[in-house]
């Protein structure tokens, strides 16, 4: 098979939080009836476990059943993939499949097959439900989850061992364990990264333990809601007010930075996802995950990320794609490539038999909280936006001179205003 290295590119973060480094490189070439062309990204930390080996098998073994289909496929970085695909899209030249980090713009300029027009019923059915929901515009699924992820408290054994304190179950126990962690001079108690690199996650993780988050039950934009102000007023206050997050305020702390402090032994506790355990594992870290706390006792919703596949239509080849992405989420390549990066599987079959799997028992913690698990409003053409200026702005909720309601505030009128743009 036929590889071609493009270019190369810096890491970057994905949806889910995960980094990947290599830059465009194509699978595939020779002639065929039909050829299908894929644009996927690199969820591999280096090379030796780029994405790229993964399509290359998948696609070795489909095209050998499917000798009048070629599938062409190109692997960028997340530092380029979605603009690549938007490049692609504008130029005329969308590609038949693209597995990225959002979808809803393209559902909303009708340049995506329904998912239902190209899935088999019982594939499509095997989506877990609050994912499938999420890939819907207007009640249509569009968008088809590919990879997913949802978040745990990490704690250091150590640290609280050397504290002696116990993981905490509500925000009040949290607050406790930061004072104790900070009198044993932890440099930072609790992580808390409102930076804007992923401040949005940290915020609706807070959001949802206090029970609100950043859209009613409606699916409208709620973000200055009364709970949420409470949970940014109580964030400001018992955490950061007591000095409790550390030297680095917290709208300035990336969540990658604080990750690595975490695995420099450096942070008691943070809201996490699986790729920290390798992390901290290679650091020697000893660590603990638990659910999520809440206000009143462990969160009842849990952060879940996902990232998604989608088909252009400007080509056809509706019949050649459903089939093709039939083979893609069987429940051995959805098992293959949730265990090769750690991530969680989006079907229900692979997630029965990774729960009762030995082999992914380092994951069952985060498996555990897909069930129960909400994710970013990612159905909303206005959601783009609204997540960019959650990143600027959500850090000043907690600063010493800011103000919960009144940034909040800004970002609901930001919102309402996006959405009636869109």
């Amino acid at each position: 098979m036929q590889r071609r290295v493009r270019t190369r590119a810096i890491a970057v973060v994905s949806a889910l939080g995960l980094t990947g480094v290599l830059g465009g490189c194509g699978l595939g070439g020779g002639s065929s009836d039909v050829t299908l062309k894929l644009v996927a990204a690199d969820y591999g930390a280096s090379e030796s476990n780029s994405s790229e080996k993964y399509w290359q098998d998948l696609v070795d073994r489909y095209e050998a059943e499917h000798p009048d289909v070629k599938i062409d496929v190109d692997v960028y970085s997340w530092n380029d993939v979605d603009r690549k695909v938007k490049e692609m899209v504008d130029a005329g030249e969308a590609p038949d499949l693209a597995q990225i980090g959002a979808y809803a713009d393209y559902a909303a300029e009708g340049q995506l097959y329904k998912a239902g027009d190209l899935l088999s019923i019982p594939v499509q059915a095997d989506f877990l439900s609050q994912l499938t929901t999420a890939g819907e515009v207007n009640s249509v699924q569009y968008g088809m989850p590919f990879a997913s992820s949802t978040r745990v408290l990490f704690y250091n054994k150590t640290l609280f061992d050397e504290a002696g304190i116990t993981p905490p179950k509500t925000w009040d126990e949290l607050a406790a364990d930061a004072e104790a962690l900070k009198a044993e001079g932890v440099k930072y108690p609790y992580a808390l990264p409102l930076g804007p690199e992923e401040a949005q996650a940290e915020s609706m993780q807070w959001m949802l333990g206090g029970e609100g988050g950043y859209t009613d039950i409606t699916g409208t934009y709620s973000i200055d809601s009364a709970a949420n102000v409470e949970t940014f007023g109580w964030l400001k206050s018992e955490l950061v007010g007591k000095g409790l997050t550390g030297p680095v305020a917290p709208g300035e702390l990336d969540r990658a930075d604080a990750f690595e402090a975490f695995a420099a032994g450096q942070v008691g506790m943070l809201n996490g996802h699986p790729s920290l355990m390798e992390t901290a594992k290679a650091k020697g870290v000893k660590f603990g995950m638990v659910p999520t706390p809440g206000a009143e006792g462990e969160s009842k919703a849990t952060l879940g990320v996902a990232d998604w596949m989608m088909a252009f239509n400007e080509n056809g080849h509706r019949d050649e794609i459903g089939d093709f992405l039939d083979f893609v989420y069987s429940e051995d390549n959805v098992l293959a490539f949730s265990r090769e990066y750690n991530l969680l599987p989006v079907t229900v079959s692979a997630s029965r038999t990774m729960a009762a799997s030995e082999q992914d028992k380092d994951l069952k913690p985060f498996l555990d909280q897909l069930a129960t698990s909400e994710l970013y409003p990612v159905g909303n053409t206005s959601w783009a936006a609204v997540n960019a200026a959650v990143k600027k702005e959500i850090g000043k909720a907690v600063a010493p001179n800011g103000s919960p309601a009144g940034v909040l505030g800004g970002l609901q009128a930001a919102a309402t205003r996006a959405e009636a743009a869109g």
